[in-house]
């Protein structure tokens, strides 16, 4: 479940889209995307195994351009988004992004293509949000729902903010953790700490939230 869930967070920062003159569906810019990714991890898997910098870059040059951080961290923030002044979102936005890839870039050594699958778009597409429904297929075959939430920018473009891995949404998932850990110190606090232990931070805030 560590290798499912590691795949699938790393999925969840990629699954987004750039601005074209035509924009394409988001379930068709996350089926592009789900292959481009299969076909650079067959191509620079062994390499990237022994480069964790290297592997770290290839989430930011894939990952990055097309992810909603500053959204997604207010969402994660909650009500502490209010307090909070721009510097410090921005802060804690980078820090939690940083975060995230560290802690599940090896996730995606595992990930081969076929492992996702895309499922055909339900209804109309909404014009502001949308999701992406999709299924991974583990390795007994069991076929696991995830949900990427989608939103327009001002821009037009589409990108992601969230997944949710069997009803589970990760920004809910955090923003309780997140809550928790300000209410004990302060917003800067935290950010440090995801600052200064990066991975190590979110494994001990992912195992508070279990023992819950």
């Amino acid at each position: 479940m560590r290798i499912l869930y590691s795949l699938l967070c790393v999925l969840a920062l990629a699954t987004a889209t750039p601005a074209f003159a035509d924009t394409p569906a988001p379930n068709q810019v996350v089926q592009s995307l789900v292959d481009d990714l299969g076909k650079t991890m067959d191509k620079r898997r062994a390499e990237l195994a022994k480069d964790r910098e290297g592997l770290i870059k290839v989430i930011d040059q894939i990952v990055l351009p097309h992810f909603d951080i500053d959204y997604a961290s207010i969402l994660v923030l909650g009500q502490n988004a209010r307090t909070a002044t721009p510097e410090q979102r921005a802060r804690f936005a980078k820090a939690m992004y940083n975060s995230i890839t560290h802690r599940y870039a090896e996730g995606l050594l595992k990930y081969t293509e076929g492992r996702v699958r895309v499922l055909p778009q339900q209804g109309e597409l909404n014009d502001k949000r949308t999701l992406v429904r999709t299924q991974v297929v583990l390795d007994d075959g069991k076929l696991v729902p995830v949900d990427y939430a989608f939103r327009k920018t001002s821009q037009g473009d589409w990108k992601a903010y969230d997944v949710i891995i069997e009803g589970i949404s990760y920004v809910t998932n955090y923003r309780n953790q997140v809550a928790e850990e300000i209410q004990k110190s302060s917003l800067d606090a935290l950010t440090t700490r995801l600052e200064s232990q990066g991975a190590k931070a979110l494994e001990s805030m992912d195992s508070e939230g279990i023992k819950k």
